[in-house]
C-alpha cells in the first residue's frame, strides 16, 4: 500500500551539552519527514509533500529522503530550509528552538492515490500552510485512512485555547491518534493522559495510542486499554524517536480500515506497543532521528522479547 505524509522537513542542528566538548551536529529532521524517513527505512511507498528550500540543508534532506525510497514533492519554495536548534541535557533529551516557515500552497499531485496519509506536528497547525494540510486530508480521507500525531512544540503553538482547537479538529479527521504525554500535558494541563485518549475517541479515531517515552505506551480503543513497558537501552538522544514509533506503528497496521483498528483485541494491541518501542528503542540508542530498516527491526523485536 501507498503512503502520503504531509508536513515538514526541518535541519535539525544538535548541540551537545555544555562543556563535552562535542561539535554540532546537522541533521535532517522535522517529524512529518521522519515518519516518511521511517516508513521507506521498512521498505514501504511513501511519498512526502513538503517545502525545502535549494541550499545545503535543503539538499542534505532530500539526499536522505530519497536514499530511504522517500519520493519528496515540494508544495512551494522558501528562501531558506526551516531549521531547529536542537539542545541535549546530561540524559540526552532534547529541547528545541524553530526557525521555521510553513507557507504550503498547493495540494497533493492528482495522479497521488494513498491508502494512508499521515499528518501532524507544526505543519497541521501553523497558518498559512495548515489550511493546505487539513484540505488535501479531508479531500483523501474518504478513500484513505489517516493518522495524526500532535507533536506539540509549546513555542510554535500560538494561543493555547486556539491551538487546542486545531489539535482536536486534526484528531476528528483521523482513524489513529499517537500522543506524547508530553504532548497531551501542554493541551491538557494536569489531566489523565490516558483519560484524554478515551474522550479523543468520541471525536472519531478507532485507536489511540500514547506514549510516555522511558515509561513505556498505552494504546487505548472502545473496548481495551493496553500498556507496554519501554525496553531498556542505553540512550545517545531522543530525536525522532516519537517518530520511529510512529513510523513502526504505521508499518505494523497497514491496510487496516478504521473499523479493524477499532477491533484490534488486546494481544494484537500489546504487540503493536512492543513492536513500535522496539523501533523507538533503536533510535535513541544513535544520534539523531536514524529509525531501522527491517532487518535491524526484527531483531530489535526479538531482542527486546520478554
Amino acid at each position: 500500500m501507498s503512503f502520503l505524509v504531509i508536513g515538514e522537513s526541518v535541519a535539525d542542528i544538535v548541540r551537545a551539552p555544555a562543556g563535552s566538548g562535542a561539535a554540532d551536529r546537522v541533521h535532517p529532521g522535522g517529524s512529518p519527514a521522519n515518519v516518511a524517513h521511517g516508513l521507506g527505512r521498512l521498505g514501504r511507498d511513501v511519498t512526502l509533500l513538503t517545502q525545502l528550500a535549494d541550499d545545503p540543508a535543503g539538499r542534505l534532506i532530500a539526499a536522505h529522503l530519497g536514499a530511504a525510497g522517500v519520493r519528496v514533492e515540494v508544495g512551494g519554495a522558501l528562501p531558506r530550509t526551516p531549521s531547529a536548534v536542537v539542545g541535549l541535557d546530561a540524559r540526552g533529551a532534547a529541547t528545541y528552538t524553530f526557525d521555521i516557515a510553513w507557507t504550503l500552497a498547493s495540494g497533493s499531485p492528482a495522479e497521488l492515490t494513498p491508502a494512508h496519509v499521515h499528518i501532524g506536528s507544526i505543519a497541521a497547525v501553523t497558518e498559512p500552510g495548515a489550511a493546505t494540510v487539513l484540505a488535501e486530508t479531508e479531500r483523501l480521507r474518504g478513500r484513505a485512512t489517516v493518522s495524526y500525531d500532535p507533536n506539540v512544540r509549546p513555542a510554535l503553538m500560538g494561543e493555547h485555547a486556539v491551538a487546542v482547537a486545531r489539535a482536536e479538529r486534526c484528531v476528528a479527521l483521523a482513524d489513529l491518534v499517537k500522543a506524547s504525554d508530553e504532548d497531551l500535558a501542554w493541551l491538557y494541563p494536569d489531566e489523565d493522559p490516558e483519560a484524554v485518549a478515551a474522550r479523543w475517541l468520541a471525536l472519531g479515531p478507532a485507536l489511540v495510542l500514547v506514549t510516555r517515552g522511558a515509561g513505556g505506551s498505552a494504546a487505548v480503543t472502545r473496548r481495551h486499554t493496553v500498556r507496554s513497558a519501554a525496553p531498556r537501552v542505553v540512550v545517545v538522544d531522543t530525536v525522532g524517536a516519537g517518530d520511529s514509533f510512529m513510523s513502526a506503528v504505521l508499518d505494523a497496521l497497514a491496510g487496516r480500515d478504521a473499523a479493524a483498528l477499532g477491533a484490534l483485541p488486546a494481544d494484537a494491541l500489546a504487540e503493536l506497543l512492543a513492536t513500535a518501542g522496539a523501533a523507538a528503542a533503536v533510535t535513541v540508542s544513535r544520534a539523531g532521528s536514524q529509525p531501522p530498516d527491517r532487518a535491524e527491526l526484527d531483531a530489535a523485536r526479538a531482542a527486546f522479547a520478554p
